[in-house]
């Protein structure tokens, strides 16, 4: 479109965000449902409306603060409590506890911090609770979460879900040639885990039975929240909109704060981060609803704190896919709703979902261990660099001296000097004070026990001003790595427990899949407007964007969302994927196919787009040996790039 046409589709663009200025022909503002006999905004007879649901996520990681669930429980006004602890890093721990008692293998804080305080209040209020915390052993959970209820007298219905776990199936994948759907590695040995991401629809029938609190193993992270709306609205399997609509109220609210203002670009803005609010959405019947936090709790919501997190761990967002509906996120608008701390969501889409689960294989690859050293003084990066450097020299000599192979991988970073940022570091010569990141890897625990012993000897023996060991002697450990792969979900028996009672089985309906799983296709892009115009002016993209980042394995993200309607034509012309790549040239790990590893998608509902970064993070997780190993940093890193040649922006919207 024309550059002169593009700024009036901008301006409409920015009253978009006001409230109701999204609302459609025949759309009633209070429920958000659509009927015959209104014009815009005004609201339907209460007769044809249904109740919305409220739901309010307590947890977005296992280890999240206990400060959440008083204030979701006694302020949130809430239907149902959802919890979602696990990610690809915590399953590999889950594993790893399991592996040692096989009543571990569960997150211990959802039972002891989150529950066993509140049990009483929440049977009182009616709220129904739904959590991930059951990790590689759901009914262990489930039983030590009876035994509390019990003790406290009360009568509270616990279902579990289980079937996500194939670990016994591993040697049936191996002779079958199973390879892993982005790198095509064999199947490896040594298998720790195996678990499949299941869907909504089995928590919804949880709830249908009469479960108070449901435990699920194993699920992607959005089912929490699609579930009870599943059970709430009755939504039908082949209503994929709705699921679609009901699968991102999940995403934006599985991470806790992160969309509440938790580590929001304009982090200066956001007050009171000790008590931050947790997030709430309110849905309606048509799949529309609306974010928001407990009153009189710090945090934010706004436009860019909820658009963060919709770009937050997701590739094409044409093609979200899911256990329950494939989603397209890239025409969904976010509005800020005048006077009050909250967005309206709309414009999801869906499509049929795979007719596959993806599965999350983890499997252990030798031993790693990391120092942490604090050293101050005059060169610090010098001296911490050449510090770390003659430790491995010493131990390598040391290994060659006891017929011991070399480190099969090697991370040094000097925390301080901007080692993260390549060759976009600046100043580090005039460090004063650092951290030592030295961080490696060795097929065999007792070499890297040798490297563990070899670390403090540094005080002593070589650069003054090494102050401390952060944590003392390094801690050798396992390192899981994970394998995915498609499996069909025709062959995952799914099975649903009471009380610790099997009371059924879950029966999947495949008439609603379809066979292929999508997992990238070649992205569309769109033609920046021939007539934009260019000027002497250079702004760092910080200036007019936000950005978040996130990781899948070892992959991650960037998302990068336009401050402003009018920025985005001058952010798709600036950042392609090439630019991008040639940015962060220092952390991406390429083979011998020259394959392109970076890709950008668009999201134009909220002027957004979205890299998609391959090998960029040294494995992922616990795989890892950087001091970031999910690429939490990556979107603050590239706030620095600077946009040239455009006109004076900032003038155009004022």
């Amino acid at each position: 479109m024309g550059w002169a046409v593009f700024l009036q589709h901008g301006r409409r663009g920015v009253q978009a965000w006001r409230p109701d200025a999204w609302l459609l022909p025949n759309m009633c503002r209070t429920c958000m449902g659509q009927f015959s006999s209104s014009s815009v905004g005004q609201d339907c007879p209460p007769s044809q409306r249904r109740k919305p649901v409220r739901i309010g996520c307590a947890s977005g990681f296992w280890g999240d603060t206990a400060a959440s669930v008083p204030q979701l429980l006694y302020g949130g006004k809430l239907d149902f409590l959802v919890f979602d602890y696990l990610s690809e890093i915590t399953m590999s721990l889950l594993a790893a506890a399991k592996a040692k008692s096989p009543n571990l293998g569960f997150t211990p804080d959802f039972i002891h911090t989150a529950m066993a305080p509140y049990l009483k209040d929440i049977h009182k209020s009616g709220v129904r609770v739904i959590s991930n915390a059951g990790g590689t052993n759901p009914l262990a959970c489930a039983a030590a979460l009876q035994e509390i209820t019990k003790k406290s007298g009360l009568d509270l219905k616990i279902a579990t879900i289980t079937g996500d776990d194939l670990i016994k199936q591993k040697d049936a994948f191996k002779q079958a040639g199973i390879t892993d759907m982005e790198s095509g590695k064999p199947f490896p040995e040594h298998i720790q885990s195996m678990n499949a991401y299941l869907g909504a629809r089995p928590i919804s029938r949880a709830l249908d039975l009469g479960a108070d609190i449901v435990i699920t193993g194993r699920c992607v992270d959005s089912s929490i929240v699609l579930g009870p709306l599943i059970h709430s609205f009755g939504w039908k399997r082949n209503e994929f909109d709705l699921l679609a609509a009901g699968s991102l109220a999940g995403h934006l609210i599985e991470c806790g704060p992160q969309c509440t203002g938790g580590i929001y670009t304009d982090w200066h803005l956001v007050p009171d981060w000790h008590n931050i609010g947790f997030p709430i959405v309110e849905c309606s019947s048509d799949g529309n609803f609306t974010v928001s936090k407990p009153r009189d709790t710090g945090g934010l919501i706004s436009f860019g704190t909820v658009a963060e997190q919709l770009v937050y761990e997701i590739g094409d967002p044409r093609h979200y896919i899911l256990p329950d509906v494939s989603c397209d996120f890239s025409h969904v608008t976010i509005n800020e709703v005048q006077d009050e701390e909250a967005v309206t969501v709309h414009g999801t889409r869906g499509t049929l979902p795979s007719s596959s689960y993806k599965v999350c294989a983890t499997y252990l690859d030798g031993f790693r261990a990391t120092a942490v050293c604090v050293v101050a003084g005059p060169r610090s990066a010098e001296k911490g660099r050449r510090t770390a450097e003659s430790i491995l020299r010493r131990t390598r000599d040391m290994f060659k001296h006891l017929g011991l192979e070399d480190y099969s991988a090697v991370h040094l970073q000097v925390i301080g000097a901007e080692d993260a940022y390549g060759p976009h570091a600046r100043g580090k010569d005039l460090v004063r004070e650092a951290v030592i990141w030295l961080s490696v890897h060795h097929k065999q625990k007792n070499a890297l026990e040798i490297f563990a012993r070899e670390i403090a000897p540094a005080g002593t023996g070589m650069a003054p001003g090494l102050t401390a060991i952060v944590g003392g002697r390094p801690r050798v450990s396992p390192v899981l790595k994970p394998f995915f792969f498609l499996h069909p979900r025709k062959d995952v028996k799914i099975d649903i427990y009471m009380d610790g009672k099997h009371i059924e089985k879950v029966v999947d309906d495949h008439s609603f899949t379809v066979d292929e799983y999508i997992s990238s296709v070649e992205p569309i892009t769109p033609a920046v407007p021939e007539d934009l115009p260019s000027g002497p002016y250079s702004y760092r993209l910080e200036d007019l964007a936000y950005t978040r980042s996130g990781d899948k394995g070892n992959i991650a993200n960037i998302g990068v969302v336009a401050r402003h309607p009018l920025y985005y034509p001058y952010l798709m012309r600036a950042l392609t994927s090439q630019v991008v790549e040639e940015y962060f040239q220092h952390v991406l790990q390429r083979d011998d196919s020259n394959e392109q590893l970076v890709t950008r998608y668009e999201l134009p509902g909220v002027y957004a787009l979205n890299f998609v970064l391959k090998n960029s993070l040294g494995g992922g997780g616990i795989a890892s040996l950087r001091s970031d190993p999910q690429g939490k940093a990556f979107g603050q890193m590239l706030l620095d790039l600077e946009i040239k040649n455009v006109p004076d922006l900032k003038s155009l919207i004022d």
